[in-house]
């Protein structure tokens, strides 16, 4: 059963050092709001591969593509402003210790930053990562480990406010996909404990700050 470390909007010190290293984990997955030289840091010291999606105080990453590893955007050489030896999963399927991910990064639109999205934009978004996962599936038989996410399911631990509610699509999303475990950040505990919640056979897992978690594989 691979063992990760989650991480998500708040940067926590004693993880920036070498008390990192006593995390014996497999990988590390990254909700999306954190420094990218963080991220970094942590893909080194660990020397374990990092799986991320965007939040909404993140840059702009879309149109980026890797070819035999040359950097292009929209088919120009471009450098890539993410955090290096990481993997960005939104939108996408991807394979990583062992464990099949879907990500879906940003969070609902509330202004005209990047990684925002309106709920139909999402949901088109979903149903478009959704369907390469189906791809996959038929393909070697594996499901969805990990739903990786920025911003919540509606309902489901996020907040009224406009910037924090969650997308109801991502209810879908679950329907779809059946994976043991959603993880995500966005929304600040502020001190308080957050409990998982569960969506059908899914946990839902807030991992602001940092949770190490046993990922049963599908």
């Amino acid at each position: 059963m691979p063992r990760v470390l989650a991480v998500a909007d708040e940067v926590v010190e004693k993880l920036w050092t070498e008390q990192v290293r006593a995390h014996a984990v497999d990988l590390v997955l990254a909700a999306g709001d954190l420094p990218f030289d963080y991220l970094e840091y942590l893909v080194t010291a660990l020397d374990k591969p990092c799986v991320f999606v965007p939040g909404n105080h993140d840059p702009d990453l879309s149109g980026y593509a890797n070819v035999r590893g040359l950097w292009t955007r929209d088919g120009l050489p471009a450098r890539w402003p993410g955090p290096g030896g990481a993997v960005n999963a939104d939108g996408r399927v991807v394979d990583a210790a062992g464990l099949r991910i879907a990500g879906l990064g940003g969070s609902i639109r509330y202004n005209r930053g990047p990684n925002q999205w309106t709920e139909r934009q999402q949901a088109r978004r979903m149903r478009r990562m959704a369907r390469l996962a189906g791809w996959r599936r038929l393909r070697d038989g594996q499901g969805v480990d990990v739903l990786l996410t920025h911003s919540p399911p509606r309902d489901c631990g996020d907040r009224d406010d406009p910037p924090h509610r969650g997308f109801a699509c991502l209810h879908d999303a679950v329907r779809r996909l059946n994976p043991p475990l959603l993880v995500h950040g966005h929304i600040h505990p502020h001190g308080e404990k957050v409990p998982d919640r569960s969506l059908g056979g899914t946990r839902v897992v807030n991992v602001v700050g940092y949770r190490v978690l046993d990922i049963p594989r599908q």
